[in-house]
């Protein structure tokens, strides 16, 4: 059976009747400010922040103004059905948690909780290279739960090798490979606190307790931290790969594999010639390229020209409802939630996450009957009309 996620508006509003309110706001356009009040400045300049000017950043959110949802009625869309199939998984909505990492800079459970919301909704978490646990103690925390791993691919390819086997191995189900992060963009609001996680020990769980990363130090990372900082860190910034390596991680993932950061058609082309199983388009919320594209404005055309060859997920600027009805209409599969639920997270640990999550995934569902759709396959460009 479909869940019926808009039931969490009367849950609220029944919990009312007793006085008990939400643990925060469910208005996402409030969550930034919540959390510029309670986040440490560096942690919160981290997770809000993006490259240059910020015009990437704005831009994504101004790209889905520009797109409006035409209601339609008596449609008989009482009862909704979110339910998705990506890489060939059953999902019960069409949205997965992103790949962001080091959580513990906002609450010291960081992953642990996410994974335990993910798993209580039955929403797929994708786990970040840069994890402020382990691989296995994240999958423990998800337990039965749906998850993915996203790989900053080091240079190394023993550790690579290594890493790979370790989330096949705890349940990671795909590969999701980031391309557009293969070092950081110039961003002011690190820059002008010097704030930047890696180097002071958060962020690098997966490498510390990988053991052909270990291999090759002369110390542990318990006993020598800062050489294994100096170790790491070029080991997964700093090189930029090549479409011919690609042929690597397929030889050593069993299972499918996407690419995110896409956001030129050929390069969408390239990955389907490539064998790849999907793509999320994306511009790393704003966070690499200034002056960037909006990853929305490029969606239409690059699902358009392979969306029959491969699955195309979406992020960056992902906020409500509206937003992944729109996401969905102009050619997505499913799209990627970050910032949202991180700041969720910072503000009410595991029941932060679960409170947001659940806040966007009933107004999607709502969204979705009130303009007159009762599944995804509902949607297509003619729901939406461009101002």
């Amino acid at each position: 059976m479909a869940v019926q996620f808009g039931g969490y508006q009367n849950e609220i509003y029944l919990q009312g009747l007793g006085d008990k309110l939400p643990p925060f706001t469910t208005d996402p356009t409030r969550l930034e400010g919540l959390a510029r009040e309670t986040f440490d400045p560096g942690p919160f300049g981290y997770v809000v922040g993006g490259a240059g000017s910020g015009a990437t950043v704005a831009a994504n959110r101004e790209a889905f103004d520009r797109w409006r949802i035409v209601p339609r009625m008596l449609t008989d869309a009482t009862t909704r059905d979110l339910g998705a199939t990506v890489l060939g998984q059953s999902m019960p909505a069409p949205v997965l948690l992103a790949p962001v990492g080091v959580q513990s800079i906002v609450h010291p459970d960081g992953e642990l909780a996410t994974a335990r919301a993910a798993a209580a909704l039955g929403i797929t978490m994708v786990l970040s290279t840069a994890s402020s646990h382990t691989i296995e103690e994240v999958a423990e925390a998800n337990g039965d739960g749906p998850r993915w791993y996203q790989l900053y691919w080091p240079n190394d390819n023993d550790v690579t090798i290594s890493i790979l086997h370790r989330a096949k191995a705890a349940g990671f189900s795909a590969l999701v490979v980031t391309l557009d992060t293969w070092t950081l963009a110039w961003r002011p609001n690190d820059l002008d606190q010097a704030y930047l996680p890696f180097i002071r020990g958060i962020g690098n769980a997966v490498p510390f307790s990988d053991p052909a990363f270990r291999a090759l130090l002369a110390k542990s990372p318990e006993e020598d931290p800062t050489a294994a900082i100096l170790q790491w860190i070029p080991m997964f910034t700093g090189t930029d790969k090549r479409w011919d390596q690609l042929p690597f991680l397929r030889e050593h993932w069993d299972g499918p594999i996407v690419l995110k950061g896409i956001q030129h058609v050929d390069d969408a082309r390239r990955a389907s010639d490539a064998g790849m199983d999907g793509i999320v388009v994306s511009n790393h919320g704003g966070r690499q390229v200034d002056g960037a594209v909006a990853a929305l404005d490029m969606l239409p055309e690059i699902a358009a020209a392979v969306g029959d060859r491969l699955d195309v997920l979406f992020d960056s600027g992902i906020r409500t409802g509206a937003d992944v009805v729109k996401a969905l209409a102009l050619g997505a599969k499913a799209v990627l939630l970050g910032r949202p639920y991180v700041y969720g997270l910072g503000l009410g640990g595991e029941d932060g996450v679960r409170h947001v999550v659940r806040s966007v995934l009933a107004d999607l569902d709502l969204t979705l009957g009130l303009s007159g759709n009762r599944t995804l396959a509902d949607l297509s460009p003619d729901t939406l009309r461009r101002t």
